[in-house]
């Protein structure tokens, strides 16, 4: 497998990372997004969204994170990551939706900000970044892991954009349940860290 991937990307991040946990062999290939290249004619025949990641598992182009996760987990028969019972399934996809529609719009929104001058209200996708903060460490306090009671493809899913939300001005320190829950994902065998950027709360003082 080939995976097109940008290392300050969260949801490039999120793929690679789920691949390694499953322990799936996989080439990083980088796409020089500073320089475009992820609108090229070239890569446009990968993903004419023009956005990493993209999957290549020989003839088969999967574009979009999530997909990837789950062609991933599908592929292996990952049921522990990716359950087959409807309820428990059910409960993983709830999560893995909060991480395209809130995380995308808060956390995510709030790091584009500061790491690639993105035309976001600060105030706004920061505010956004700590309402879904809030209930997702409200749903962890009685609890270690998001969806079911091991860790799912939805913990995965959520992963990257929260450990670097300090990167748009985004304090972790008040979420105490996530931060345990974030130290928890990061001692998973297989686990790879997300790169960090000296912007936002993390700029060298």
């Amino acid at each position: 497998m080939k995976l097109y991937y940008f290392a300050l990307s969260g949801h490039a991040h999120r793929a690679h990372l789920f691949l390694s946990l499953l322990g799936i062999d996989h080439e990083l290939v980088h796409v020089d997004m500073v320089n475009g290249e992820h609108k090229s004619p070239e890569f446009l025949k990968l993903n004419s969204f023009g956005q990493v990641p993209v999957l290549e598992d020989g003839d088969l182009v999967i574009a979009d994170s999530i997909a990837i996760m789950v062609y991933a987990a599908k592929k292996v028969g990952a049921t522990n990551w990716l359950p087959e019972d409807a309820a428990d399934l059910a409960q993983v996809q709830r999560w893995l939706s909060v991480a395209a529609g809130e995380i995308a719009y808060g956390p995510c929104a709030a790091r584009l900000l500061t790491l690639f001058g993105a035309k976001f209200d600060a105030n706004d996708v920061i505010a956004r970044a700590h309402g879904v903060l809030k209930l997702i460490d409200d749903r962890l306090s009685n609890r270690d892991w998001i969806a079911l009671d091991h860790p799912t493809a939805a913990d995965i899913a959520l992963y990257s954009y929260i450990a670097n939300a300090p990167e748009g001005n985004v304090a972790l320190d008040p979420y105490t349940h996530v931060l345990a829950w974030l130290k928890r994902i990061e001692a998973l065998p297989g686990f790879v860290p997300f790169e960090t950027s000296s912007v936002g709360l993390r700029a060298a003082s």
